[in-house]
């Protein structure tokens, strides 16, 4: 928005004019990059109703910046890796994105947290040609982007997104069990409209009727409303477009009414700490998900060292939340030593969109884009809960 990019003060010459087709242009900053460092800011959720998550990616996050700054750093340049907490809130993750490109001279945002923060604060991020890089959030409006808007070239991620996740996990769970009446539980958001819009296009798709829909507003703890409305409506299946401590409260409730039913979840609920936490409550949960959940005791090879290195640095477990904050910081690295060691915006964009794979520890699918498709694979797994712990049911899954 030119309004708001005008209020930063943002200097002309911090800008870069990268040419697209169509004569559009994308403006692209050199800030944060000096001849020793590239600075690099994110927000997370610290304080708010997902630190079980923010937490997390920010200790991979550090450790992941540790690791490549002790290797010799990106071509030389050591990374400064500067935190602001949004608490999970939209206005917050305003002035936090406002701090890091006015004060902190970011060079790109990683890994920033959240649906609703996200999309809050991204237009800001553009409006100063900054790059927005490898969200924790999986909605659309993350990698889909109108060539006619020039600045939208500016993000991408490597994360699965919530409605094809979405779909993959239903059709096949459909098809596997024979479900007749699956039905949803969402939260009233931008992620929450996501696995929404997945269900529903599924179930066009294979010209099924949801047998209910119900939502809840961010942060709420009470679901019996809508747990007893879905018992009532008769669902087989209950989608759950939620986070940690919804997912466990709504398997919790529907233990407390007796009501034996299979729940799926969407990608944020395969997590460690649902299992961890919601003990007897969650098991036999499933959930679509991008990548297997290592466990120290069965861990080898690096990911075995990994995961001990974390307990070490960070005295607790490493979960899927580390993994995903450490590969976003990976991911930047290793596009940022493409671009070479004369690093303005337009080489770091080159090499976001040149088709260089990077390759995890974790065994995920590659991180991969082009100059048209910023997202990195749509390949979705579904796991389940069983004996206090996430398993592999099925992999390789497409709509």
């Amino acid at each position: 928005m030119s309004k708001s990019f005008s209020a930063f003060g943002l200097a002309v010459s911090a800008v870069v004019l990268t040419c697209l087709p169509a004569a559009a242009q994308t403006k692209v900053t050199n800030e944060g990059i000096s001849a020793s460092e590239i600075v690099v800011g994110t927000h997370q959720d610290l304080s708010g109703p997902i630190k079980g998550w923010g937490v997390p990616v920010a200790n991979g996050m550090k450790m992941a910046t540790e690791e490549i700054n002790a290797s010799g750093g990106v071509n030389g340049r050591k990374i400064r890796l500067v935190i602001e907490d949004s608490g999970y809130d939209p206005k917050k993750a305003v002035l936090a994105s406002q701090k890091l490109i006015e004060r902190d001279k970011i060079f790109a945002m990683v890994g920033p947290m959240g649906s609703p923060t996200v999309l809050a604060a991204q237009d800001i991020l553009f409006d100063a040609g900054v790059l927005q890089l490898f969200p924790l959030t999986a909605a659309e409006f993350t990698f889909k982007f109108d060539p006619a808007k020039p600045q939208e070239r500016l993000k991408f991620n490597n994360l699965l997104p919530y409605v094809e996740s979405t779909r993959a996990a239903l059709k096949y769970m459909m098809e596997w069990k024979g479900f007749k009446k699956p039905c949803i539980m969402h939260q009233d958001d931008e992620y929450g409209k996501n696995v929404l819009d997945g269900f529903n296009q599924q179930l066009t798709a294979m010209k099924a009727q949801p047998a209910s829909i119900t939502s809840y507003k961010r942060g709420a703890s009470d679901f019996s409303a809508q747990i007893a409305k879905m018992k009532s409506d008769g669902c087989d299946l209950v989608v759950l477009g939620t986070v940690l401590r919804e997912t466990i409260g709504a398997m919790t409730e529907a233990k407390k009414l007796g009501w034996d039913v299979t729940f799926l979840g969407a990608t944020p609920t395969n997590v460690m700490e649902v299992p961890a936490l919601g003990k007897d409550a969650v098991e036999g949960l499933y959930a679509a998900s991008g990548f297997e959940i290592p466990y120290e005791d069965t861990a080898k090879g690096k990911v075995k060292d990994w995961l001990v290195n974390y307990k070490k640095m960070f005295n607790s477990d490493a979960n899927t939340q580390a993994i995903i904050g450490y590969n976003a910081m990976m991911t930047f690295a290793f596009y940022a030593n493409k671009a070479g060691k004369d690093l303005t915006g337009q080489k770091m964009l080159d090499a976001l969109e040149s088709g260089e794979k990077f390759l995890d520890i974790f065994n995920s699918p590659p991180t991969k884009f082009s100059k048209t498709d910023h997202l990195a694979n749509t390949i979705t797994q579904v796991q389940q809960v069983k004996g206090g712990r996430w398993v592999l049911v099925k992999d390789n899954l497409m709509f």
